[in-house]
């Protein structure tokens, strides 16, 4: 007789003391070393990244090696707490390569499989935050469209993130996946003028660059595939650190301010839309939860829960960041006033790993649902 099939685990969406320290010690760097106007005079000049900051993120706390095994140089964490640094960055909106990098590229190696060889060399460095890696496809692939974005052996790929300041590039080819010296001589990495200027895009030219092959056609597909997977469930969780920041600083600031001798937060229409944001944002964290706990679980509903929550996620945080701005009066108008940050971010990880109307898509196939 066969035994009743086991129900699924209901997923954990609440947050580990573990998790919660991790926040803490994350949100006093940001603090320290990524508050508003540092971030602002970020944007104006010519190096993108803190190296200080970088160097403290990744390595004096040790989030750049979260998804890397302990014998492997990393932490040994999940996805879970991967995605509370990036809830963090998403709050301040600071400019570091710990998606690209820690996330994608990281994620892309890990589904390698490779315990020893260049891979899991460079698995090392990228733990111990010694080195950076981007995957060489346009910021905006989804998961499924992996295939779409093999790279010429000659070509260029425009609108890579993170390219200009990456130590490596992973570029996926026809005959498989190659680790490329981003200061290989046969390598031109032309910086864009990005909408989000706090996360940098470059178009990568490729001219008789020489690489290190890691992995054949086939494996390197399912590698591409996965990294991109884990890097758009993720940041689902930094659109919601920057919908959370948005709906705080929107409620103190209207709290604040007077007009007609009461906080203009006290008027009714300002309360609704509040109300509506929060609602908004609890239903956020309960979409990136789950995706996170999804890939740290490595559940085959997986690329189901991603799909959900970036089908949600994108629009709440543009909406929140978009509310924060004209709630915010004249101010929010302001260079000064970092709120314009947070919408460009927003509204540049609304078509990242892609579009909310392309997820939805997604979730119709994969939960057999009528399209959208």
């Amino acid at each position: 007789m066969t035994p009743p099939a086991q129900p699924p685990a209901t997923p954990d969406l609440l947050y580990t003391q573990d998790e919660e320290d991790l926040r803490s010690a994350v949100r006093a760097l940001l603090a320290d070393r990524a508050d508003a106007p540092t971030v602002i005079a970020a944007t104006e000049s010519d190096t993108p990244y803190d190296p200080r900051l970088w160097s403290s993120l990744a390595t004096g706390i040790g989030a750049a090696g979260l998804l890397v095994p302990e014998k492997l140089g990393g932490q040994g964490a999940s996805h879970r707490e991967a995605a509370v640094v990036l809830e963090e960055l998403g709050r301040s909106v600071a400019p570091a390569p710990y998606l690209t990098s820690s996330v994608v590229a990281t994620e892309t190696l890990l589904a390698l499989g490779a315990e020893a060889g260049p891979a899991a060399m460079l698995l090392g460095e990228l733990a111990s935050g010694a080195r950076t890696a981007v995957l060489a496809v346009p910021f905006a692939t989804p998961p499924a469209g992996a295939d779409a974005a093999i790279a010429a052996p000659a070509g260029t790929v425009r609108g890579v993130a993170d390219a200009a300041a990456a130590d490596v590039l992973l570029v996926p080819t026809a005959e498989g996946l190659y680790a490329v010296e981003a200061s290989d001589p046969g390598v031109a990495v032309q910086p864009l003028v990005p909408l989000d200027l706090t996360r940098p895009l470059a178009a990568v030219t490729l001219a008789s660059a020489t690489g290190t092959l890691l992995a054949d056609a086939g494996a390197s597909a399912a590698a591409v595939r996965r990294g991109l997977l884990a890097g758009a469930g993720l940041l689902a969780s930094e659109q919601l650190g920057i919908a959370e920041w948005c709906l705080t600083e929107t409620v103190r600031h209207t709290r604040e301010r007077h007009q007609f001798n009461r906080p203009v937060g006290s008027f009714q229409s300002l309360k609704h839309r509040m109300a509506q944001l929060w609602l908004e944002v609890v239903s956020a964290r309960a979409a990136a939860r789950n995706a996170a706990d999804a890939l740290a679980t490595d559940s085959p509903d997986a690329p189901l829960a991603v799909a959900v929550a970036q089908a949600y996620c994108s629009g709440v945080a543009v909406h929140a960041a978009e509310e924060c701005v004209q709630l915010h009066g004249g101010i929010g108008m302001t260079w000064e006033h970092p709120a314009h940050l947070y919408l460009k971010r927003a509204k540049a990880d609304s078509i990242a790993y892609g579009t909310a109307g392309g997820h939805r898509r997604a979730v119709a196939e994969l939960a057999e649902l009528p399209a959208p």
